[in-house]
């Protein structure tokens, strides 16, 4: 069990070579207020006047005392064990003269042998970091004692508790020296030593409650009563050293200190134990054998091993955890480059393999919290570019006025019998135009992508690169110029697959000559369905004829008598024939035999009639309000020509849909896969960039050597611990 503290002792000295306190080790806090008695604690533990004392704040940073039994038989053993780059030049200790020595982390291998120099160094040391005003500092001073009269112990003697600045103190002294002692009590590790003097209320310390926060059920707290021989005539701290005023679970220890004229004086620490031992056999009979400075030193010896013993197991655990850890990074950093050709050609390779892999989804990283990459560009072609287009009306911004007067404008001068065909073309070359913003930037988000790629490559595939910020800046810089410069011809082919469906309006599509059939049916049935409603007094075939005998039929020419022989039944059935044709022009034939037999009946209207005549002749008239009604004949031109619009361009938008995702991925995403790495290779493999482009980062060298220097510590850690683990001390 002794050898268990030297261990701990050891780690220390390891872990502070690399300055971290990632390992939890167990140590011993002391904890109290201003001028309570803890350096005078730590004094008596060592036997010998080694600290700064006085009155005001006095400790101005951590101090880490490594105490050292030291056998006069076992002296060089025990220094190898506890130092093990003692060792210098054959030479270990040589030359000490005296039973007692420290030693500083600071000044190497130096030995002090007279304890007044290692007060003046402490004292010094604080000023150095602090400055010689009252200020304080986390940076803590490490000494270790060597000497035949103390126990194995490692203690930590903080700045006291305080609540007021003073001198040139920060405003905010209280809330620093808090956070500091909380810095070093929050170690689950850490034994506190809650220090307080017994002339003042128990409930009233400091010491007690910052140590409770941190350990609430009071498992690692050992309380402290010091300055017994100070309390007021007729009062005892009886109550107070069993437990009655506040349990503490490892106990409550009075102690007697020297005081300032004491220590003016000169008086031992042995003298004064052996008046502490007096006072405490005539004031406290009873309990004279579980208090004193030697059951504290005892006492502590044995929490302390006890603490180490229930330590280390989870303690070695987690060395070999950090040393896998700092292994992994010291390898994600790299080793320092020899070859710098053959390590840029090989960065160069990765990344536009890793570039490429992530496209095609077979990257080593995959993301999990978002899509990137090529289930992103597909995610924009079907989902966001399809519904963008998706939700394009067809007849969007065009009104049934407008495309009335796209019909009148196209006719020119003259009244026209049929339905311009310009003006389907015109109109529909509008719509067909409204695709083209869409498709443009779906390209843009595409080339978005892209650039996104580079950055997850950078991140998550090849962290070599981040060794190298120059030769990363230049790979970005060279695939953003390879980008930049396939976006124009994108850009430029995605207009042209716009374009081209407007240079020919293709009303032979077989689509859209389906589309036409059906409607030319519909109108068609409606037709009949009005003639149908005809009284049966009008004959239907002699319903279009003038008084003169001529046919009022627009599609009939005057100067074609066969027609007009083959009467009313041969122009039904050419009419019929050609609507079903699917043609556009047949299409319109039918809606033109509605509109001109209602001209015809308009006609008709004027003239002299029978009852019956004129009646079926209002039947189908439309009145002409002032307020400017569209008639029949005008709605069922607009009608045709928006089913018409509607019809060419889903086929359009169908095309659209399907080719631009296809031109993207040709002219800019597989045209930069396949020329991406001959592209860096040419801009970045040059003799003259090497130097330059290699050139590591101050920052990663930096972080290299100190997880070297952690991973070289924390292996031998491991060791230390694994040597104590054969002597199978639990």
């Amino acid at each position: 069990m002794e050898a268990l503290i030297p261990v701990i002792n050891k780690l220390q000295d390891v872990f502070n070579t690399v300055g971290a306190d990632i390992i939890q080790l167990p140590q011993i806090a002391v904890v109290g207020t201003q001028s309570s008695g803890k350096s005078s604690v730590l004094e008596s533990l060592v036997g010998r006047d080694l600290l700064p004392r006085g009155t005001g704040i006095v400790t101005r940073r951590p101090l880490i005392l490594q105490l050292v039994h030291l056998a006069a038989e076992d002296r060089r053993k025990t220094g190898e064990e506890n130092d093990p780059n003692s060792w210098k030049n054959g030479r270990l200790f040589q030359g000490v003269e005296s039973e007692e020595w420290g030693k500083f982390l600071h000044t190497k291998n130096k030995i002090y042998t007279d304890f007044d120099d290692i007060r003046q160094e402490i004292e010094a040391e604080t000023e150095r970091i602090s400055g010689n005003n009252k200020g304080i500092s986390d940076e803590p001073i490490h000494l270790k004692i060597f000497s035949p009269h103390v126990v194995n112990l490692t203690l930590v003697d903080l700045p006291g508790i305080t609540k007021v600045p003073v001198g040139d103190q920060p405003k905010d002294i209280e809330i620093q020296i808090r956070d500091l002692i909380l810095k070093h009590i929050s170690n689950p590790n850490c034994i506190i030593l809650a220090v307080t003097a017994a002339n003042t209320d128990m409930a009233t310390s400091e010491a007690l409650k910052v140590a409770r926060e941190v350990d609430p059920d009071g498992r690692r707290t050992l309380a402290v009563i010091t300055k017994l021989d100070l309390m007021d005539a007729g009062t005892d701290a009886m109550d107070v050293l069993m437990g009655r005023v506040i349990p503490v679970k490892l106990g409550i220890i009075g102690v007697v200190n020297r005081s300032q004229l004491d220590i003016n004086n000169k008086k031992s620490v042995a003298d004064a134990i052996r008046d502490e031992y007096a006072f405490l056999q005539k004031k406290y009979p009873s309990l004279a054998n579980r208090n004193g400075t030697k059951y504290l030193a005892r006492t502590l010896n044995r929490l302390l091993m006890h603490h180490i013993r229930d330590c280390l197991p989870e303690l070695k655990t987690r060395i070999n955890v950090l040393a896998a850890q700092y292994q992994s990074l010291l390898s994600s950093y790299g080793e320092p480059v020899e070859d710098k050709s053959a390590t840029l050609l090989q960065l160069i390779t990765k990344f536009a393999t890793e570039y490429c892999n992530t496209i095609e989804g077979t990257a080593k990283y995959i993301e999990t919290t978002e899509l990137c990459g090529g289930a992103r560009i597909c995610y924009i072609f079907h989902e966001t570019f399809g519904r963008t287009l998706e939700s394009v009306d067809p007849l969007g911004g065009l009104t049934t006025i407008d495309v009335l007067t796209a019909i009148r404008n196209a006719t020119g001068p003259r009244p026209a019998l049929f339905v311009p065909e310009v003006s389907f073309e015109l109109l529909v070359k509008r719509q067909v135009k409204r695709l083209e913003e869409p498709s443009l930037r779906c390209v843009e988000l595409v080339h978005e992508e892209m650039q996104r790629i580079i950055q997850h490559c950078s991140n998550y595939s090849t962290q070599e690169l981040l060794r190298f910020p120059k030769l990363h800046d230049a790979i970005v810089e060279v695939v953003t110029s390879l980008l930049r410069k396939r976006l124009p011809v994108t850009n430029e082919m995605v207009h042209n697959l716009v374009a081209i469906e407007l240079a020919y309006i293709n009303t032979k599509h077989p689509d859209f000559a389906d589309a036409c059939g059906l409607m030319n049916n519909n109108i068609e049935e409606q037709r009949r369905n009005r003639m149908r409603e005809l009284p049966s007094a009008v004959p239907r075939d002699k319903s279009f004829k003038a008084p003169g005998g001529q046919s009022l039929y627009p599609l009939d020419p005057p100067a074609a008598p066969s027609v007009e022989a083959e009467g009313a039944k041969g122009a039904g059935a050419q009419g019929d024939q050609e609507a079903g044709t699917g043609n556009w022009r047949g299409m319109l034939k039918a809606s033109k035999e509605d509109w001109t037999s209602e001209e015809r009946t308009k006609h008709q209207s004027s003239l002299p009639a029978s009852p019956q005549k004129g009646h079926a002749v209002n039947l189908l008239d439309v009145p002409v309000p002032v307020s400017r009604k569209l008639s029949a004949r005008e709605q069922r031109d607009c009608e045709v020509i928006e089913r018409l619009i509607k019809s060419y361009f889903l086929i359009v938008r169908k095309n659209i849909q399907d080719s631009v995702p296809k031109a993207v991925m040709h002219f800019l995403v597989n045209h930069v896969k396949d020329s991406l790495q001959s592209e860096l290779v040419g801009q970045l493999y040059k003799s003259l960039l090497l130097d330059d482009l290699l050139t590591e980062s101050e920052d990663m060298a930096q972080r290299r050597n100190e997880a070297a220097d952690m991973l070289k510590a924390l292996q031998k850690a491991s060791q230390i611990i694994a040597e104590i683990r054969e002597t199978h001390l639990w």
